[in-house]
């Protein structure tokens, strides 16, 4: 794709974002999420590869179908009410405005393609439709999250961090497991939402910080596979040593950042006299902490610290960008500021 192409694609992303935050008519926002999905689709198959190909047909297919249902439910409605305000919403319009938000957000139930597509796409691609485009449809799930049953959106997001951990067990492709990783959080996350939507904001703040550094870590040294990752340690072991912090970090686990997100949405839990939901969400966590943990032991643990004469693959000079250190220290080390960040 040549340079003024990608120039504009992500100028019209980040435009048809920017368009969806800031309306109010539910005809803008669906405009700025039409545009959005149009935008996303020539990025996704950059490659001219079949995967990639299948994956932007697969994408185009749930954006289209989330947007007819995000139509007709704005259009019921606008029938019942008369009018179309985004914050003015009836109980039922909003409880079918939530499913075509879990298909664009890849939350289970509704994550079947968010696997296979993110593997289909290159990681910088998987890196944009796991961050940026959570964006738009979270800003509609906040508008209409006064007329949402609390129960229905709890009930999904429980649901989520289930099913993301056990479905990523048996996975071996690195997309694929940021993938259901990304499910994972943005169950957590979702569960915030009925509780308090300043913590919902820095919630999904720290999983784009830890998130696009484990990308930009796995772009960087073209680790597609589990097995790839086995070779990290023979040419930057200072390197491998802070990645596998940034998979403890998105696996929840003190002192890091990301359980700042747990602690702080477990204690909202228990304020909400959902002890129950906060005990079982939290242990819903515990597969998805052992494939980071697989993760990490093959990253450290198979390959010997030794350097051999036949041409492998760790031989070629990985490509490091200058962001990944500071998104990685975010990763680490943010968990003494949770006083502050929780009051902001």
């Amino acid at each position: 794709m040549a340079p003024l192409v990608w120039a504009f694609m992500m100028t019209s992303l980040a435009t048809s974002t920017i368009v969806t935050l800031s309306s109010h008519h539910w005809l803008l926002a669906w405009l700025g999420l039409e545009l959005n999905t149009l935008s996303m689709l020539p990025i996704i198959m950059k490659p001219s590869h079949p995967r990639a190909t299948e994956a932007a047909t697969k994408y185009f297919l749930i954006q289209a179908a989330a947007a007819a249902l995000i139509m007709f439910s704005s259009i019921l409605n606008a029938w019942q009410t008369g009018q179309w305000t985004i914050t003015n919403m009836l109980p039922i319009p909003t409880m079918i405005m939530t499913l075509p938000f879990s298909m664009k957000l890849g939350i289970a139930p509704m994550h079947f393609w968010y696997p296979e597509v993110l593997q289909g796409s290159t990681m910088k691609t998987a890196l944009i439709i796991s961050t940026w485009q959570k964006i738009a449809p979270l800003s509609l799930l906040y508008l209409t999250m006064m007329n949402n049953p609390p129960q229905m959106i709890l009930l999904t997001g429980f649901c989520a961090t289930v099913i993301a951990g056990v479905a990523g067990l048996n996975v071996t492709q690195t997309r694929k497991i940021m993938a259901f990783s990304s499910i994972g959080h943005m169950g957590w996350l979702i569960m915030s939402i009925p509780l308090n939507l300043s913590l919902t904001t820095l919630a999904l703040i720290l999983y784009t910080i830890t998130t696009t550094a484990m990308f930009l870590t796995l772009s960087s040294i073209n680790a597609s596979t589990l097995k790839d990752l086995s070779q990290t340690n023979l040419h930057a072991p200072a390197f491998m040593t802070l990645m596998m912090l940034t998979l403890m970090s998105l696996g929840g686990l003190p002192p890091l950042t990301g359980f700042m997100i747990k602690l702080l949405i477990l204690k909202a839990l228990t304020s909400a006299k959902l002890a129950l939901l906060a005990l079982f969400t939290a242990l819903s966590s515990l597969p998805s902490l052992f494939f980071y943990l697989r993760m990490n032991y093959i990253t450290s643990l198979t390959s010997p610290p030794k350097t051999i004469t036949s041409k492998l693959k760790w031989r070629f000079k990985p490509n490091f960008k200058a962001i990944i250190t500071p998104l990685i220290m975010l990763s680490i080390i943010l968990l003494p500021l949770t006083p502050l960040l929780q009051m902001m």
